[in-house]
């Protein structure tokens, strides 16, 4: 989470372990703040308010947090509590996790099930979890994070390992998307597959700039699926009630249907001719079925006949304008700021690494001095070494450079963007002393700034750069 958003939010931390077990809601906000579960299930402007059956004990952890974030804008984001190891599986959370997991699944657009290379564990409440992502294959994004941890070799095993416990649990012919990579800012560990890495990051960031492109279709076909889904249940307990006698042997009666339950399932295929995947599961039916009395209300042929017209006629004239409507915003770059909106920006023109990240600030210090003089001695001898032309080193020498830093790429193209001044693809001298200072500075645990201050400008670009502020003026 912080990696995408590039800054924390209230109340998170991240630890090895689940260092808490809270749901966030984090979504856009002009002030930083925390709106608490039990006053969320009751605002109207919140989609929330069908969580209250999960009871107290889940509301008390649940809250929503409000965040100026550029990436917030576009998307919002529910942060889960982390998996419980096996060590800790006799731990009670106090509520039905797996169906909690369950309702956010059926209204997300896209779920990301975070995995690390370096101790992947299924445990239980890892299967159970997957198990309630069923029927929502179609969301999901497997990745497996921190992948710089091991080597190519512990890599690949880990890697079959996951995807051998996914396919136990989906049994479905298809492959589950997995994208391995590292995302977090620290240096990479072991950098063997760094390319590997920017690639599936690439990947995974043009998948999710699609969310908000697409997300009238994703409801439209929500829509589709559970209108299917009504028409098969509705033929159900017609049929139910059809079988039911009036008065004598309804209990014994009751139990044979439910028992018969996957017969009458066929039965009605092949009278009504409805595909399989449109009725419920057959199993969590009859459970439910149990303890219903089956005193059912009869078919409505009307209500039925505008079932079919909304699947046959309606939606299909829906299709042109969301087609349209795709079309349009084909170019858009629906998502911006951190990491999700440098892939396509006006600082990709030179930029080495294409894409750039940020997280907190710098301490501030004073305007008048510039802060790097005193290490310039020393990058001068790194930058007059690496051979320059006409006074600048090129993306491709700096690059070879800053990549021996073993910082991620998006770290890199960020400390790039800072660096480059004057926005010419290049970096003289001072520009180089700065991007150096910077890499100090990230691997000393510090954050980046998101703007480069005036503390950190080149002396030689400060009156440029005034200039240009006075003239947006």
């Amino acid at each position: 989470m912080r990696y995408l958003l590039e800054q924390e939010y209230p109340g998170s931390r991240v630890g090895p372990e689940p260092t808490t077990d809270s749901f966030t809601a984090i979504m856009h906000g002009e002030m930083e703040g925390i709106i608490h579960g039990n006053a969320l299930t009751v605002d109207p402007n919140k989609p929330f308010r069908k969580l209250s059956p999960f009871g107290t004990t889940f509301l008390n952890r649940f809250q929503c947090v409000h965040l100026p974030n550029r990436v917030l804008e576009s998307i919002s984001i529910i942060d889960t509590p982390g998996i419980l190891s096996v060590a800790k599986r006799k731990m009670d959370r106090g509520y039905d996790f797996p169906s909690v997991i369950r309702w956010f699944a059926e209204h997300v657009d896209r779920i990301i099930l975070l995995c690390d290379a370096h101790k992947l564990e299924i445990s239980d409440e890892f299967s159970r979890t997957i198990l309630a992502l069923r029927g929502n294959e179609d969301k999901l994004r497997v990745v497996l994070n921190k992948a710089d941890m091991v080597d190519s070799q512990e890599l690949m095993r880990v890697y079959g390992a996951l995807m051998w416990s996914l396919g136990k649990v989906f049994c479905t012919p298809e492959v589950l998307r997995v994208y391995i990579g590292s995302f977090w800012t620290a240096p990479m560990r072991i950098t063997d597959n760094r390319k590997l890495f920017e690639r599936e990051e690439g990947d995974l960031f043009a998948d999710l700039q699609n969310l908000p492109r697409n997300s009238a279709l994703r409801k439209l076909n929500d829509l589709v699926k559970r209108a299917r889904l009504v028409r098969a249940h509705a033929y159900i307990i017609s049929c139910l009630k059809d079988e039911m006698p009036v008065v004598f042997c309804r209990g014994k009666k009751r139990r044979d249907l439910i028992y018969d339950l996957p017969t009458i399932y066929s039965r009605i295929q092949q009278r009504y001719q409805i595909s399989p995947g449109d009725f419920p599961d057959c199993a969590k039916m009859q459970e439910r079925l149990m303890s219903h009395d089956f005193k059912f209300k009869g078919l409505k042929p009307k209500l039925l006949a505008g079932l079919d017209e909304l699947l046959n006629t309606d939606i299909a004239k829906l299709m042109p304008l969301l087609r349209q409507e795709e079309e349009e915003a084909a170019d858009q770059l629906l998502i911006q700021g951190g990491p999700l909106g440098s892939h396509r920006g006006p600082f990709i023109v030179g930029n080495p690494f294409h894409h750039s990240g940020s997280n907190g600030e710098i301490d501030q210090a004073s305007n008048d001095e510039w802060v790097v003089s005193k290490d310039k001695a020393k990058y001068d001898e790194i930058f007059y070494n690496l051979s320059p032309h006409e006074g600048k080193l090129t993306g491709t020498k700096v690059k070879e450079w800053m990549l021996r830093t073993h910082l991620p790429s998006s770290v890199l193209g960020r400390i790039w963007k800072l660096a480059d001044v004057d926005c010419d693809g290049k970096l003289d001298d001072e520009e180089f002393a700065l991007a150096g200072h910077l890499i100090e500075v990230k691997l000393e645990g510090f954050g980046l700034p998101h703007e480069l201050p005036t503390h950190l400008l080149p002396p030689s670009k400060r009156h440029r750069k005034n200039s240009e502020i006075t003239d947006d003026d």
